[in-house]
């Protein structure tokens, strides 16, 4: 194999150019710092402190509790959960038998939910009761041996638990005595109870978890991370920020079904014995007050939440000096709102700027990310130790020189196994190039600085991104035609200042139909039904046909230009 070229060693200033990643499984990962800080605060959760040491004790009450329905090495489990203690410790605890967790969003539409238990052949589902109906209908196509219900109010105190009977808990209609699901406390009674073994002991290599995104022809995939992917991040991540230390804090208010909430805010965070400050949804009024009571060392988020904080009259004379590192990913941000957010950190006491990350959930986030004390405008910074970046001519494996637009491609320890029973998008996805390694080919437009700055142009594909979340047009345009009025339709993305963009809907009737009102709110129904919340059209609108290229292909790029003239863009 011959020598990958890393001009950015010399930035890396105190992180070490070359890190040691242990043989071990993401569970023993956090055991090793649960052992050496016992009586250390692991998970904050609306007021209720969990210690290292009984987060280890909850973790191995739930794993046995999984063993004890027959859960065992290589099943797959879905959490379908936000951020609550409930989530954190049945991630570990599918780790510890050796099964793998299947992490989705709990928004999602019952379509994809029956995809997802469907692709990664889940043998259980443990969600919320909130999302009970959604997967008592999915139940009637696809086989779920077990379902696991849990509330947010099974992890709070007395006190609050009262409190949240009170006011949201009021609100999820009840779930049926009859209902087919083991409760929460029913599933820790099975733990309680059972006798034998539950411990299996992984390799660093071996599957761990499945997060989903587009891959590489915006079909949406199941990615497949190892122990290895994961623990490299957490490893990678700590010494990057430079700053990381036991005891510290992070404000967890991404999602752990996404990969940068789940690799840095919370398994980064417990294998650096830090707290995580469990976060289930985000508000903008409740994240400012969290910001005053707790005071994080860390926040990390997608651009629109630094858009929202800076929108947020309530962070007005909020002391930041706590902050150790924020960081941005998930989206661009654009050289305005850092140089905003900048100064807002600066007017709130905060001696540190905001730091741009990159990455793919194809090597779980960031790979990628702005120095400690270096930044070169527009770019999104050099890459994690260990971990090498390359430009090379989209479509082939060919280096580019250096200045040169090209595809972003990257080596490292924490790039996939595969994506999920999509054997020829993996060979496409990860290929050997001539210097004997493999290459994660991202899919994504960028260039490289003499000096080994990367900077990020867009993507080869066409997606939409809102909120941080992708959204691939393909698979919208599909669940909208299947609609029997609709003939046929495109979505695109429109420029949004909140959400970066937003989704608009293109749709033209079946003959005969008339574009009326009522119909109109049928479609939106339809897609109520069939597609994620964060991923709704914000309009539908209906035309007598749609701009074509000259083979014949809908134009989208046109609706685009129409769509930004009108808006006087």
């Amino acid at each position: 194999m011959s020598e990958r070229k890393c001009p950015w060693e010399k930035f890396y200033g105190s992180v070490p150019g070359k890190l040691d990643y242990p043989d071990q499984t993401m569970y023993e990962a956090i055991e090793e710092t649960a052992n050496r800080y016992p009586a250390y605060t692991a998970m904050d959760f609306m007021g209720k402190p969990t210690e290292y040491k009984t987060m280890l004790e909850g973790i191995h009450h739930v794993a046995k509790s999984f063993r004890a329905l027959g859960i065992g090495p290589g099943d797959k489990v879905t959490l379908c959960m936000p951020n609550i203690p409930q989530t954190v410790v049945c991630f570990y605890a599918l780790n510890l038998i050796g099964a793998i967790s299947n992490m989705i969003h709990p928004l999602s539409s019952e379509g994809e939910i029956a995809f997802y238990l469907r692709d990664s052949e889940s043998v259980a589902a443990v969600t919320l009761d909130q999302f009970y109906g959604k997967f008592e209908t999915v139940r009637k196509e696809v086989p779920l041996k077990h379902l696991i219900i849990t509330s947010v109010a099974d992890a709070l105190g007395a006190v609050m638990k009262i409190g949240f009977a009170l006011t949201k808990g009021r609100k999820i209609p009840p779930i049926p005595a009859e209902a087919d699901v083991i409760r929460w406390k029913s599933f820790l009674d099975l733990g309680q109870n059972f006798v034998g073994s539950y411990v299996c002991r992984r390799k660093a290599a071996d599957a761990a978890a499945v997060l989903y995104s587009g891959g590489t022809t915006g079909t949406t995939k199941g990615i497949l991370l190892s122990n290895m992917n994961f623990n490299a991040l957490a490893l990678q991540t700590a010494a990057m920020s430079v700053t990381c230390k036991p005891g510290q804090s992070m404000l967890a208010v991404m999602p752990m079904f996404h990969g940068f909430g789940l690799g840095v805010c919370i398994h980064t965070m417990l294998v650096a014995g830090c707290r995580c400050i469990l976060v289930p949804q985000f508000n903008a009024q409740s994240y400012a007050q969290l910001l005053k009571k707790k005071r994080p060392n860390y926040i990390a988020g997608v651009p629109t939440l630094y858009e929202a904080i800076l929108r947020n009259p309530d962070m007005e004379g909020v002391d930041l000096s706590c902050l150790m590192g924020v960081f941005s990913g998930g989206d661009s941000l654009s050289i305005e709102l850092k140089k905003k957010f900048d100064t807002f950190l600066r007017e709130h006491n905060a001696k540190v700027q905001i730091r741009e990350g990159y990455g793919t959930t194809e090597c779980v986030t960031a790979s990628c990310l702005t120095p400690y004390d270096t930044y070169r405008e527009g770019s999104i910074g050099i890459p994690f130790p260990d971990t090498y970046y390359k430009i090379v001519k989209p479509g082939t494996c060919d280096e580019v020189p250096y200045g040169t637009e090209g595809e972003i491609v990257l080596s490292g320890p924490t790039l996939m196994m595969e994506y999920v029973n999509q054997p020829e998008e993996t060979a496409d996805t990860l290929r050997t190039h001539e210097d004997g390694y493999t290459w994660l080919h991202t899919g994504d437009l960028g260039l490289m600085d003499p000096d080994g700055f990367v900077y990020y142009r867009q993507r080869m594909k066409r997606m939409i991104i809102t909120s941080g979340y992708n959204v691939y047009p393909s698979q919208m345009e599909n669940i909208i035609d299947a609609h029997p009025l609709v003939h046929m339709s495109c979505v695109i993305g429109v420029p949004d200042p909140y959400k970066i963009q937003k989704v608009k809907a293109f749709v033209v009737l079946k003959p005969g139909t008339a574009a009326t009102d009522a119909v109109r709110e049928e479609l939106m129904e339809h897609c109520r039904k069939n597609i994620a919340k964060y991923a709704m059209p914000y309009e539908i609108e209906i035309r007598e046909d749609l701009p074509k290229t000259l083979v014949g292909k809908v134009a989208y790029r046109k609706l685009e230009e129409e769509h930004a003239m009108a808006a006087g863009n």
